[in-house]
Order: structure tokens, then sequence, then C-alpha cells
């Protein structure tokens, strides 16, 4: 019988970005409550689009 979990059964959360559905890593174990982005791109893009709205 195989141990772990499969990846269908992880929790999923949806990207502030993008939109796209992520799943659960373990480098995001302690603060997954915490995690909006599925990637440093998304998060680099969204910071950039904060800072660009604010200029006049």
């Amino acid at each position: 019988m195989p141990r772990g979990i499969r990846k269908g059964d992880l929790p999923e959360k949806t990207c502030a970005t993008c939109g796209r559905p992520f799943t659960w890593r373990r480098k995001w174990e302690r603060v997954w409550d915490q995690v909006r982005y599925c990637s440093d791109r998304c998060r680099r893009t969204r910071k950039s689009a904060k800072e660009e709205a604010g200029r006049p």
C-alpha cells in the first residue's frame, strides 16, 4: 500500500494575481494561511501594479 498523501487531496488556493489554482507545498507548511500568490513572478507583478497605480 502506498504511503503519503495524494496530490489531489492537498489543499488549494487561488492566486490573487493570475487567478489560477495552486496547491499546498511543503515549504509553505508553516505559513499556508499567509500565502496569496502562486509564484514569485505573480508576487512581483502584483507589487509593481500597486506602485504604478499610486503614481500620478
